[in-house]
């Protein structure tokens, strides 16, 4: 990689702790945001240079990018239009995706993927954990800040890397993994994959393209995994033998997320004792909006905010949380993340917010899509209370906010999506 790199997105949660690996290793880095955010602000306290927003395109040289700038790095979320990539083309700056910039970083390393629909950024630190424990020294990039590591980035040798892989958009064909692990596969990314046999297509070049004295690590025997399998050259282990400890995550989706950690642990080092791999899940304190304890509202409600945003997910943490707190009535404060998977997905939604005794529902947070006026969260409302739950829309997180402050301590309450709702439970908890 170029020794002078500027990133633009670089609050990513992969841009990120790409850029924190970058610097970590003797680069200059800098870089730009649209907002301030927890991870920008980890950024700042590294030493990284981050301006929030962008300068207008006839800001001319006043441009933030500096002259000397080799390599231009961008989120997938900043398009062909952003002002600052549209100047590096005028600075003939090359330009790489985060993905691309990822496979380079790993390229000659020996790398562990974690992919699937579900679990893969609780997998990878699962995973980090272990290897930390264990003195094994892994270089890791995973998609939400680790408590136990206190980042989204944790240093180690240059010859292991650990990383969290998307298959939006192929991303995962950038890497070149010596082991792959696939948490599971449930159609997402509506607004890129049609359906999910699409989906799969993408996985199964995965798959074959992990070498043959590499390793798959899943479940075989889920039949939307084992059509993907097909032309692997790898051999196959199966996450599911694993025997793990009690976890201080809960539900049974978490245990399945540290099967696989193990299993990939153990894949990698085969002589790794168990009383490393279980001491350190059984240590592993877990990431952020990964059914975080937040405190209690004024009136005693309790408070987590978790990153579910597709159907599955939420239908698992709510009855994990049920669970936990038999006592507790469950409200949900969900912020649904793009047009695309909430008109897909509608259905299942509806199905799974359902599952609470209360569901608030915030406007659909776009991201990197037109606003879509034919889907709207009164129709996720409208489609909960159709299956049985009790479900409003509310026009803005202010007014989320102040019902949530009614709620007792008979009350959990759960903020989640994959937008900025986690900042009202901030807000209501003490």
């Amino acid at each position: 990689m170029p020794s002078r790199i500027y990133m633009v997105g670089i609050g990513g949660i992969g841009m990120s702790a790409l850029a924190q690996y970058l610097r970590h290793t003797g680069h200059e880095v800098a870089g730009s945001d649209r907002e301030e955010s927890p991870v920008v602000t980890l950024l700042v306290q590294k030493g990284i240079q981050v301006t929030v927003g962008h300068l207008p395109a006839q800001a001319g040289d006043q441009c933030l990018i500096p002259a000397d700038t080799e390599l231009l790095v961008y989120s997938d979320a900043v398009p062909e239009s952003n002002v600052e990539r549209v100047r590096a083309k005028e600075m003939n700056i090359p330009e790489m995706s985060y993905f691309e910039a990822l496979g380079e970083v790993t390229r000659t390393a020996r790398t562990v993927a974690v992919a699937g629909t579900h679990g893969k950024t609780t997998t990878t630190g699962m995973l980090a954990k272990i290897l930390q424990y264990a003195e094994k020294e892994p270089t890791v990039i995973v998609g939400s800040i680790v408590r136990d590591f206190g980042s989204n980035f944790l240093a180690g040798r240059e010859d292991l890397f650990i990383v969290e892989a998307c298959e939006y958009r192929d991303h995962i064909l950038r890497l070149t993994p010596e082991i792959l692990v696939i948490t599971n596969i449930e159609l997402d990314h509506t607004d890129y994959f049609p359906n999910l046999e699409a989906l799969q297509k993408t996985f199964r070049k995965a798959v074959a393209r992990v070498p043959a004295n590499g390793i798959i690590i899943t479940n075989p025997y889920d039949p939307v995994i084992a059509a993907v399998l097909s032309e692997a050259v790898a051999p196959i282990l199966d996450y599911t033998t694993q025997t793990v400890p009690a976890l201080q995550q809960i539900g049974e989706f978490n245990r399945d997320n540290a099967r696989a950690a193990k299993a990939a642990a153990r894949a990698l080092f085969p002589h790794l004792q168990e009383e490393y791999t279980d001491r350190a899940l059984i240590d592993f304190k877990g990431s952020w909006r990964r059914f975080e304890y937040k405190g209690e509202t004024p009136c005693g409600a309790v408070v987590y905010d978790d990153y579910a945003h597709h159907p599955t997910a939420i239908r698992a943490t709510v009855l994990a949380a049920r669970e936990k707190f038999p006592e507790k009535k469950i409200i949900v404060a969900f912020h649904p993340h793009l047009y695309s998977r909430t008109r897909s997905l509608m259905q299942d939604f509806g199905r799974s917010l359902a599952e609470a005794d209360e569901s608030l529902i915030a406007p659909i947070y776009a991201a990197r899509e037109t606003p879509d006026p034919g889907v709207t969260n009164e129709s996720v409302a409208e489609t909960t209370r159709r299956y049985g739950g009790t479900s409003d829309a509310f026009e803005s997180f202010d007014l989320i906010r102040e019902k949530l402050l009614r709620y007792d301590d008979r009350h959990l309450i759960i903020t989640m999506g994959a937008g900025d709702i986690y900042k009202v439970a901030e807000q209501i908890a003490d």
